[in-house]
């Protein structure tokens, strides 16, 4: 979140989506496949890759922008130019000024940012544990092992004495809260714990558990509560859950329709997650309205600043202003995105980036949800690059993970995260689900799930 610090970074391999093919009830919104649903295990891992790339690019091109315009006057689309820039190899710092895509190509590493280095963490903690659901006490443990303090952090930002362990607002208090309380989640978000728990941490660290629990809604609140329990509270935990089924709906979108259409359904699904007298139910009504009302689809601009207006000036609907780093504010800039985005993956993330406050956290979010729906070969196509890499750092941001590619620059690769992501989802599907891999190997059958059963809390 606050840090404006760039190094190079990686891309990694993926396909297409799964392919079991829903028919969706327009009328109740249901999945009309009564018993189970059946989801291709290969497939599924190639589109965790490109969860993963589609993340990593969304990361790395709404950091050139994050927390420079939380007032007049906001970046718009004059601001930006279609040619994309390198990240340099330092640590700290980035080589152009120009408002771009950022590509990592092949012989050099994505690095890890906090958008991404959380979620590795906690699918990391699931495979070496052999748990389907993680417990506080390896959440506790997990986060004193693999993050720094910073009192012992290595990294020291350009013209600095002062070290940096890449945490900020309610990742870090609840980093202390654990390490010097030792409280574990619930407890580091309470209220009378934590102050920053309106905070948005939650909403950059948990979507991968919607993936973790393809099609089943239920079963991904169940596995993200205590994570986002970490850091959220009330409206950012909801807003939390919002992108968390999206995620886990994903995977079962009709992909007979456009992909507007098919962002659309998963936000309208989610929302019924979001309790009616609440702020970010409210900012998600208002949001649509803007757009639908708007003939001008390309004057995203125009919706921005009616949300700058509203909520931020305005403190509207019950919502408080306090920080460009709060959960609600930051949530209607991310619909700004999704709405205006249309599915499409490069003007998603380019209003993302654009559209002003913590702008690389909502906008890795909508480029690792993208993602996993194109894949790879998708994500490559859109953008026309077919060169970038699949070398991932999780070093530059957290410590004490095995180096998986020795060998190899960066310690990862997304297809080998895919695969250990796939594990991790065998373990959910059969302990959570009471689903099962069928005799092929390649398939999960899980119990099918109404949709009408999505609920505010």
């Amino acid at each position: 979140m606050y840090k404006k610090i760039m190094i190079a970074a990686l891309a990694f391999s993926v396909g297409t989506i799964c392919s079991f093919n829903p028919v969706f009830s327009q009328s109740t919104n249901n999945i009309e496949k009564p018993g189970q649903v059946r989801l291709s295990r290969n497939e599924y891992s190639q589109n965790l890759q490109g969860f993963w790339l589609g993340l990593s690019i969304a990361n790395w091109t709404g950091l050139m922008t994050e927390s420079d315009r939380v007032d007049y006057p906001f970046y718009t689309d004059a601001d930006w130019t279609e040619n994309g820039v390198p990240l340099v190899t330092d640590l700290y710092g980035q080589d152009s000024d120009i408002l771009s895509y950022v590509f990592v190509n092949e012989g050099e590493a994505w690095g890890s940012d906090d958008d991404s280095d959380f979620e590795y963490m906690y699918q990391h903690l699931m495979y070496e544990h052999e748990t389907s659901l993680l417990t506080a006490e390896q959440i506790r443990a997990g986060w004193l092992k693999h993050i720094y303090s910073n009192e012992d952090a290595p990294h020291y930002p350009k013209g600095s004495d002062h070290r940096e362990n890449f945490l900020w607002v309610s990742n870090e208090k609840a980093y202390y809260l654990m390490k010097d309380q030792a409280l574990v989640p619930p407890e580091t978000s309470e209220p009378e714990n934590n102050e920053l728990y309106m905070r948005i941490d939650a909403q950059l660290t948990t979507e991968i558990f919607g993936l973790f629990a393809p099609a089943r809604p239920d079963v991904a609140l169940k596995l993200s509560h205590l994570p986002i329990r970490v850091t959220a509270y009330g409206e950012a935990e909801w807003i939390s859950e919002f992108y968390v089924i999206m995620h886990s709906l994903a995977s079962v979108v009709d992909k007979s329709l456009s992909m507007k259409e098919q962002t659309t359904w998963l936000a309208e699904m989610a929302r019924k997650r979001l309790p009616e007298n609440s702020y970010s139910a409210k900012m998600y009504d208002f949001v649509k309205s803007a757009y639908d009302a708007n003939s001008d689809k390309d004057n995203w601009e125009h919706t921005r600043d009616a949300v700058y207006t509203r909520y931020q000036i305005g403190n509207g609907d019950g919502y408080q202003f306090e920080s460009p780093y709060d959960g609600g504010i930051n949530f209607a800039a991310s619909l700004v995105s999704l709405f205006y985005g249309e599915g499409d993956l490069l003007k998603t993330i380019r209003v993302g980036s654009l559209a002003g406050w913590d702008s690389d956290n909502p906008t890795a979010t909508w480029g690792g949800l993208l993602g996993f729906m194109l894949g790879k070969e998708g994500i490559e196509s859109a953008f026309g690059q077919f060169s970038l890499s699949e070398a991932f750092r999780i070093t530059r941001t957290r410590r004490n993970f095995p180096d998986r590619t020795p060998d190899h620059i960066g310690e990862d690769t997304f297809p080998l995260m895919g695969e250990r992501g796939i594990q991790v989802i065998d373990r959910v599907v059969t302990e959570q689900m009471g689903g099962m891999v069928d005799e092929s190997g390649d398939n999960w059958l899980i119990p099918a799930y109404s949709l009408d059963q999505i609920s505010a809390p």
